[in-house]
């Protein structure tokens, strides 16, 4: 059942909301401490391995065009690159809905080259960072598109695809995703995607997998493989998170893993930042800091909070509900509470550097761990 909220809590969140484009400051009055030791900001790679300049997770159609103040945003937010969600549709579908989402993004690009720019190799990681421009990676979060033709994977890494999930959270051809019941691994065409994915320098993502399709596409792999947004079962036991034995597989084969910052990292009310560097911090200890990264799963321009917004919400788990792919904790807002801002990348380096982590693990944690694994697989 959706939660309800007091005219008193609405109130507060709405005045709140209001003013975050222009401050920065998020919800609860946490603003960003000045920067520590050497640590500058504006000079580090910063990377959200699963995030967007436009509407993501949020309600409303995706494929909007971007507006003055998306683009602002994500200039202001220091970001250099995200790993945007480029796939679409169900079913026999999925393929041309695909392929005109990735059309609906190169337009976008094309309209605003002087804040977008397309990302195929790490050197244009790199451009995009020179160029103060926001680098967009395409991604997948499934592979139904595909169908039972595994050479379709030439055809979109020829457009342009870098990152593909195997699964979404249900039962796909290549294996089971998380919210499966009695989920199984990785099938026998599964095992085909993952080699030729190997083979044409894509990067294999297992974030909403099952745990035993993530641990077989693990040991299947010949390549490092990435979990770009999930989290850490041990902190919150939720579907969507990673088991600690998963977690050592990966990053023993070089893999890392992307922190989200939704509902599911804790059990009541919306997440805090304290809930997410629990599991940033577990994650570190438990892969090693160079495993560690951060996939937001979120648009990188604020929530705010009206009446319409509230509306929307509820409507949009209601309908992910009914489609039986949504997670548990849905009806929560989709945002950690005290970090509702473009600022958030920087905002979790802070606390970081807070905590007492040193400046070369935040920018590891940052960007420089996802700039790795690229340049390793692709």
């Amino acid at each position: 059942m959706t939660k309800r909220i007091t005219r008193r809590e609405f109130t507060k969140l709405t005045l709140t909301a209001a003013i975050l484009p222009a401050t920065g400051i998020s919800i609860g009055s946490f603003q960003t401490a000045p920067p520590s030791g050497h640590f500058r900001y504006d000079r580090s790679v910063v990377i959200d391995n699963l995030a967007s300049p436009g509407p993501f997770n949020v309600p409303g159609r995706m494929d909007s065009p971007l507006t003055d103040e998306m683009m602002s945003n994500s200039r202001k937010s220091g970001i250099t690159a995200v790993n945007v969600t480029v796939n679409s549709g169900i079913g026999d579908k999925a393929f041309e809905q695909t392929v005109s989402s990735i059309g609906y993004w190169e337009r976008e690009i094309a309209e605003h080259p002087e804040f977008l720019m397309k990302i195929r190799r790490v050197g244009d990681i790199l451009k995009a960072k020179k160029d103060r421009k926001l680098g967009l990676i395409f991604g997948f979060q499934n592979t139904n598109m595909l169908g039972q033709d595994v050479n379709f994977l030439v055809t979109f890494h020829n457009l342009g695809i870098r990152i593909v999930q195997l699964t979404y959270n249900l039962k796909n051809s290549v294996g089971d995703g998380c919210l499966q019941p009695n989920a199984g691994g990785l099938t026998s065409f599964g095992k085909e995607v993952v080699n030729k994915m190997n083979e044409m320098g894509l990067l294999i993502d297992l974030s909403h997998c099952s745990t035993k399709t993530t641990r077989e596409s693990i040991l299947a792999s010949d390549q490092p493989v990435s979990i770009t947004h999930s989290g850490c079962k041990a902190v919150y036991d939720h579907p969507r998170s990673k088991r600690d034995e998963e977690l050592k597989l990966m990053a023993n084969r070089g893999g890392v893993i992307g922190i989200y910052m939704m509902p599911f990292l804790n059990a009541n009310d919306q997440p805090t930042s304290e809930h997410l560097l629990a599991h940033i911090e577990h994650a570190v200890n438990v892969c090693g800091e160079d495993h560690v990264g951060i996939g937001s799963d979120l648009s990188i321009t604020p929530h705010v909070v009206t009446d319409e917004y509230i509306a929307q919400h509820i409507k949009f788990a209601e309908i992910r509900n009914s489609a039986g792919i949504a997670a548990p904790r849905e009806d929560e807002f989709f945002f950690v509470k005290d970090m509702n801002s473009a600022l958030r990348m920087e905002m979790i380096g802070n606390k970081l550097l807070e905590r007492g982590h040193s400046v070369d693990r935040v920018e590891k944690i940052l960007g420089k761990n996802w700039e790795r694994l690229f340049r390793e697989v692709w």
